[in-house]
């Protein structure tokens, strides 16, 4: 019974000291981070601890919606999270987020000024970008022989059970509202019923909804077709033995221009260290080995100057200012996000 009775302490101490961020069992001082997945270089979590002292807790998320409610539930105490535009701006507008201080963050000044000051965090009072890309279509050359331009070929019978689409309620049906000729944030009942059926419709031909096993199934040719993000694009096409074969297109129609921030959450326990994780996260060497790895696309002036001549001109990676001109960034759909919530959730069950 003392053996069971000083384990459940120790395992309830162990667990305490995980959600309030203060300290582990030997008074070093705890960080919890919150980051998608595949999103950052091996070692650099090592590097930070060793050079901080600091021990990191390092947990993954794969959707921002998931990082919202393990925020708003209130069950885990997170010090960084690394959500996207769209939902950086519902975290703003309901108090959620930390106001940082740039005092601690002299790193701050060496990300491109035109990533920064964007309307989902006027000034960057809360958030700081870590990557950024865009959305669009990756087709494998070998399997599609005719132009990739448009959405619309997402709906061509003759690739039927080879298009990939996402397992993403904002992503998907975005697609559908651009291939339709709306914008990706409309708020409009009937738009979002005409996309809602396009998605049904389209549903027949779709050999499955993915996620992180895009960039797999791709190099494995189990599809023609599929919706990527541009740094899975960039893998995909990176591939050393399988790459050639693939390209990749933002549609005519436009796209999501998309940017994810570093940001500390109301009432994080241990604020000053978080600075310190983002400013360690903003010095050059660090954003290099970071973009290198995970192959987006980088808001920091000096780390993107470092890029070799092939990745800074690849329109994936880097696209010109007419193609982004066609982009949108997402933003908070607030209330009515409940209402693409309960259209993807039929599209699926259809």
């Amino acid at each position: 019974m003392k053996k069971i009775s000083f384990a459940l302490c120790a395992l309830l101490l162990c667990t305490l000291g995980m959600l309030t961020g203060c300290t582990g069992q030997s008074g070093q001082q705890v960080l919890n981070v919150y980051n998608w997945g595949d999103y950052i270089a091996p070692g650099v979590i090592a590097d930070f601890e060793r050079e901080t002292g600091i021990k990191v807790n390092y947990s993954l998320y794969d959707s921002n919606e998931i990082l919202y409610s393990k925020l708003q539930g209130g069950g885990s105490n997170y010090d960084v999270i690394f959500p996207s535009d769209y939902m950086i701006e519902r975290l703003v507008r309901q108090n959620m987020l930390e106001e940082l201080d740039y005092d601690s963050l002299p790193n701050a000044q060496l990300l491109d000024e035109s990533y920064l000051n964007h309307p989902y965090d006027p000034g960057n009072q809360y958030s700081l970008p870590y990557m950024w890309g865009t959305v669009g279509i990756v087709y494998n050359k070998q399997l599609v022989d005719e132009d990739v331009s448009s959405w619309n070929i997402l709906w061509d019978a003759k690739y039927a059970k080879q298009i990939l689409m996402y397992d993403s309620s904002r992503d998907s049906i975005a697609v559908a509202m651009l291939k339709n000729g709306f914008s990706a944030n409309s708020r409009d009942a009937g738009e979002l019923a005409i996309a809602q059926q396009a998605l049904i419709e389209q549903k027949p031909l779709v050999l499955s909804y993915t996620l992180d096993d895009t960039v797999d199934k791709m190099l494995a040719g189990e599809a023609a077709l599929c919706v990527v993000y541009s740094g899975q694009a960039m893998m995909i096409m990176g591939d050393e033995q399988k790459g050639e074969q693939f390209g990749y297109v933002i549609p005519q129609e436009g796209s999501n221009l998309w940017f994810d921030g570093m940001c500390i959450p109301k009432g994080a326990k241990n604020k000053d260290a978080a600075l310190q994780f983002i400013n360690f996260m903003c010095r050059e060497d660090i954003a290099l080995r970071n973009v290198e790895e995970i192959c987006y696309s980088t808001p920091h002036a000096g780390a993107y100057a470092q890029l070799d001549d092939e990745t800074r001109n690849n329109p994936a990676a880097y696209p010109d200012d007419e193609t982004l001109a066609r982009c949108e960034v997402y933003t908070d759909l607030g209330d009515y996000l409940e209402t693409y919530e309960d259209a993807w959730t039929h599209i699926k069950a259809n």
